[in-house]
C-alpha cells in the first residue's frame, strides 16, 4: 500500500530563523535534513512525502525547494507567502511559484500569532483569494478552538479555498473527547466540502503526551472520521516534531493501526496515498 507523509519538516539554523525555536532545550533545536529521514522512512514504508514550512520567511521555503529537487521520493511543498501583503503575494506566484512543480501549497503558523483572527485581515483574504483562483491549497495549523471558528469564517469569505486542519486542530486528547469546544467545532467544519482533516501530530497534541498510545488517538480519529469521511481524511507523519514523542516508524505503526482498526483496506489506500494527491495536485505519484 503507497503512503504519501504529507507533513514533514527541515530546518537549518544556519540558513533561515525559526523564532518557535528561541529556548527551545528539546532535540528538535538543531538543524535536521532529509537524510537523517531516510532509514526510518523505509522501515516505515513511506513512499512519498511533503515538506511543510517551518518558518515565515523566503529562506525556509528555498530550503524546503531545494531539498525535495535532490530527494527522489520528496514530491511536493507546502511553501510560505506574505500573506499580509497582497502584492508581493501575487508577485511572488506569478514570476516564480506557478512555475514551480514543486510548489504544491501555502502554509503560515498562525498558532504562533498573538491575533487568533489573523487570516481574517483584509490584505490576507485578498491574497487567499488568490490561492483559491489558482487551485491553491492552505494547511491550517490551528491549536485552539478560535482558530477553528476563524476557519470557519474563511471559508465563509473564500469558498472556493481548499484548506486542511494540520494535526487535527490539536484535539484535546488529554482532556477527552468531550472537553472544550473542539468536537462541535470540527463537526460544523466537516459541513464545509473544502475543510479536510490530516491526521498528524497526534502523538504530541495538547500536551501531557507520556504514555500515550494508539488506544488514545483513535476515538479522535473516529471522531474525524464520522463527520469527514474517508474522501477528506489523509496522513503526516510531522518528524521531526513527532520524535518528541516516538520514532518515526513507531509514529506510524500507530496510524496505520488505528486506520486499520477503523476503515476497510479500500478506504486505508484513500486516506493513506489517494487523497493526498488529489488535495495536493500530485501528479507523479
Amino acid at each position: 500500500m503507497k503512503i504519501v507523509d504529507t507533513h514533514l519538516h527541515v530546518w537549518n539554523l544556519r540558513r533561515a530563523h525559526y523564532p518557535w525555536l528561541e529556548g527551545d532545550r528539546s532535540i528538535l533545536n538543531r538543524t535536521w535534513s532529509i537524510e537523517e529521514l531516510e532509514p526510518a522512512r523505509a522501515a516505515a514504508g513511506v513512499t512519498y512525502g511533503i515538506l511543510v514550512q517551518a518558518s515565515g520567511c523566503a529562506e525556509d521555503t528555498e530550503l524546503m525547494l531545494e531539498t525535495a529537487r535532490h530527494t527522489s521520493w520528496v514530491q511536493g511543498v507546502v511553501a510560505w507567502l506574505p500573506l499580509t501583503d497582497t502584492r508581493r503575494t501575487a508577485e511572488l506566484l506569478e514570476t516564480q511559484f506557478l512555475q514551480e512543480p514543486y510548489f504544491k501549497g501555502i502554509r503560515h503558523q498562525i498558532h504562533d500569532e498573538h491575533d487568533t483572527q489573523w487570516l481574517l485581515q483584509p490584505a490576507v483574504i485578498d491574497s487567499l483569494q488568490m490561492l483559491a483562483q489558482h487551485n491553491i491549497p492552505y494547511d491550517l495549523v490551528g491549536v485552539l478552538p478560535e482558530h477553528l471558528e476563524t476557519a470557519l469564517a474563511v471559508a465563509a469569505r473564500v469558498p472556493g479555498l481548499r484548506m486542511v486542519f494540520d494535526h487535527l486542530n490539536q484535539p484535546p486528547i488529554s482532556g477527552g473527547l468531550e472537553s472544550g469546544r473542539w468536537h462541535d467545532l470540527m463537526r460544523e467544519a466537516a459541513a464545509h466540502p473544502n475543510f479536510y482533516a490530516k491526521i498528524s501530530g497526534l502523538g504530541t497534541a495538547s500536551g501531557n503526551f507520556e504514555g500515550r498510545t494508539a488506544e488514545h488517538i483513535l476515538p479522535y480519529v473516529a471522531y474525524t472520521l464520522t463527520h469527514f469521511g474517508a474522501e477528506r481524511c489523509f496522513c503526516g507523519g510531522d518528524w521531526p516534531v513527532s520524535m518528541l514523542s516516538d520514532d518515526y516508524a513507531g509514529t506510524w505503526q500507530t496510524t496505520r493501526s488505528i486506520l486499520a482498526k477503523l476503515c476497510s483496506t479500500a478506504d486505508q489506500e484513500k486516506i493513506l496515498h489517494d487523497n493526498a494527491c488529489r488535495f495536493y495536485n500530485l501528479t507523479t505519484v
